[in-house]
């Protein structure tokens, strides 16, 4: 059966299937793809878990099993929540502990992750607690019998709190110090050994010349070169080098616009990607460098939610504020809790209803979210090649009200009675 060569006749089965079938073809009223725009009379062909194919009004061969949902259905892709504590229980400190990863606290069976997954959140971003320099985040799927089994990308970002005060901005220098340390090292230890290196030929050469007639000498350990041993990195080397590089990202927590400038200092000449991630508070004021930011393109991770102008009764929608002077937006629950995941697109709903753009909203709990953990090339759309993690509503999602009607996995259905 050839999946690319579609055919006119369909026979939509109508039996309980006790299982997803692995060769899946969906019919829905709407299709938000994220990346496409949005699609009427969608069809969506699923094989193995991955979407294969989606389009306006296809065709479908005869024989594949049809769930037909048009036009009362609407599917978008699986949320993808980047800044999560989760079921994860442990306190952190205020020190920098680069080294740390969240993926070590991580144990599957937790009630939080089936809770979730069944409101439509089908990827997670963990990340380590405390401040200062607590450590490495992970991206997990939200089943699996082991971590294993759980995680789709470690190491998607260091997180990073950065104040305004000059302990920070010490601490995020002497990270990068510390990797300047660590290059100095190893340079001094390979001009040393290439310098061992040249007097073990030399010697060999001599060696070789007064050797006598009667045959070579027994070979020793001295004849043997070896290879070149770098020194070992500290944990906080590896992780700056590891920013330079691009193997890491940064996701600076900042909480004002004073806490930017700061931070913009620390960096000073130094590359590296790096993100925002800005908790909404009553008085937020990080409108006074949201043109700073915007132009660097970075994305911000916030809440959907209004907050006040400091000292007056003025609403702002901070969300759509950054968005406009082109920040790329991360849009997260206002409470990590069950009952925060399940208010999530009804609070960024809101966010519309003051202004921000309708796609950007949905983008920012799918695609861009993904994105940022560095598993956009596996979820956060409806793209052919991506896991078929998909959420089905009968309903717009951003509208009060509007209910999920069931839940795929990498094309299983895990939440919702699904007959085929």
């Amino acid at each position: 059966m050839t999946l690319c060569t579609l055919l006119l006749a369909a026979l939509p089965a109508t039996a309980a299937q006790p299982a997803t079938p692995d060769l899946l073809a969906i019919k829905v009223g709407k299709a938000e793809t994220i990346d496409q725009g949005t699609l009427e009379h969608a069809v969506i062909l699923i094989e193995d878990g991955k979407i294969v194919m989606i389009g306006e009004d296809l065709p479908i061969e005869r024989g594949i099993p049809v769930l037909d949902r048009d036009p009362e259905w609407t599917v978008m892709p699986g949320l993808v929540n980047a800044y999560s504590r989760g079921p994860l229980d442990s306190r952190g400190g205020n020190d920098a502990n680069p080294g740390l990863r969240a993926s070590d606290e991580l144990y599957p069976g937790e009630d939080f992750y089936g809770d979730v997954l069944e409101l439509g959140v089908t990827t997670l971003g963990l990340y380590p607690a405390g401040n200062g320099i607590p450590g490495r985040a992970v991206a997990v799927r939200p089943r699996g019998d082991t971590a294993e089994e759980m995680i789709l990308r470690d190491d998607v970002y260091l997180k990073i709190r950065m104040r305004s005060s000059g302990s920070d901005k010490k601490m995020l220098r002497k990270g990068f110090e510390d990797a300047d340390g660590w290059i100095e090292d190893e340079q001094k230890a390979r001009e040393k050994w290439e310098k061992e290196q040249e007097k073990k030929k030399k010697s060999k050469k001599k060696k070789d010349d007064d050797k006598s007639v009667a045959g070579p000498a027994t070979p020793s350990l001295d004849d043997d070169d070896g290879e070149y041993t770098p020194p070992e990195k500290d944990a906080s080397a590896e992780a700056f080098l590891q920013l330079r590089s691009g193997e890491l990202t940064a996701l600076f927590a900042i909480s004002q616009a004073s806490d930017y400038l700061h931070l913009i200092d620390a960096i000073g000449d130094e590359e590296f990607q790096w993100d925002l991630r800005v908790p909404v508070t009553s008085e937020l004021n990080i409108f006074y460098v949201k043109e700073e930011i915007g132009a660097r393109g970075c994305r911000v991770m916030i809440e959907p939610q209004l907050s006040q102008h400091p000292n007056t009764l003025r609403l702002r929608n901070l969300p759509m504020e950054l968005s406009d002077a082109g920040a790329k937006l991360v849009l997260v629950p206002r409470s990590d809790s069950v009952w925060g995941h399940e208010e999530w697109l009804h609070n960024t709903g809101e966010m519309v209803g003051y202004g921000l753009d309708r796609e950007v909203a949905l983008r920012a709990v799918t695609l861009e979210p993904a994105e940022l953990l560095g598993v956009g090339d596996r979820v956060g759309s409806l793209t052919p090649g991506k896991d078929a993690n998909l959420i089905f509503f009968e309903g717009d999602p951003l509208e009060p009200g509007t209910r999920v009607e069931a839940v795929m996995l990498e094309g299983e259905f895990v939440a919702g009675e699904v007959k085929l």
